[in-house]
């Protein structure tokens, strides 16, 4: 598999889901936080842990990436100046809705179920997976990209850091680098973009909120049925 081609710097709730799945008609194998939850191949949280916790290490982002041409939604979006260092030819996809309809969606799904300290049954075993992953999670998501989460509760500010953040990515990226996406986007200016043919099937629309709440609710039978079928 070739370095990351394509990078979403895009938060959480932007369409990061429906732009993965449409990635992956294109021929992509689309990294996504959905892929870490998931954890059908070697997956590496703790360095990315340790990228935003230390910028100064060195982090073997061809490791982090293994398999993977194209990664978007948390946690790539808060590495796009060092991912940009180490792969200086890929294109950036930044995906935006409107910030109150942004920050409605991530308080009934996002921040909702961050609140859970039970989701997974391993709570004892600090060197688990999927123990690692919600280390990960809290530290570049809820302790990051929002502050901590109580400072999530700030509406006006948090939706003012996602507003300063999409601001950064467009004057910080190239612009022949930088396709900007506006939720409910189709096919034509992204496979413009990516110099791809436009496929002859609808753009996926995926992930909304009641599908988040049916994942997480098959998500605690992955464990109870031992089985990773619960997840598709």
């Amino acid at each position: 598999m070739p370095p990351l081609e394509v990078i979403g710097a895009g938060f959480g709730r932007t369409g990061t889901d429906s732009l993965r799945a449409a990635l992956n008609i294109l021929g992509y194998n689309t990294h996504h936080m959905f892929v870490m939850l998931k954890h059908e191949q070697e997956q590496y949280p703790e360095l990315f842990t340790e990228a935003y916790e230390h910028p100064e290490h060195d982090i073997d982002w061809d490791k982090v990436y293994t398999g993977f041409n194209a990664a978007v939604d948390w946690p790539t979006s808060s590495f796009i100046k060092q991912l940009l260092e180490k792969y200086p030819k890929a294109k950036v996809l930044l995906t935006r809705r409107d910030p109150d309809d942004w920050y409605r969606s991530v308080k009934n799904t996002i921040f909702h179920y961050a609140q859970q300290t039970d989701i997974f049954p391993d709570a004892d075993d600090p060197n688990s997976y999927y123990q690692r992953l919600r280390k990960m999670a809290h530290t570049i998501i809820m302790d990051g990209a929002f502050g901590n989460p109580e400072q999530f509760l700030d509406e006006e500010a948090t939706k003012a850091k996602f507003v300063a953040h999409n601001k950064w990515v467009e004057e910080y990226v190239p612009a022949d680098q930088l396709l900007v996406m506006e939720l409910g986007e189709g096919w034509e200016r992204l496979c413009q973009f990516l110099n791809k043919p436009v496929p002859d099937v609808p753009y996926p629309r995926s992930n909304s909120t009641a599908e988040i709440q049916k994942f997480s609710e098959n998500f605690h039978k992955v464990f109870e049925n031992g089985s990773q079928q619960a997840t598709k």
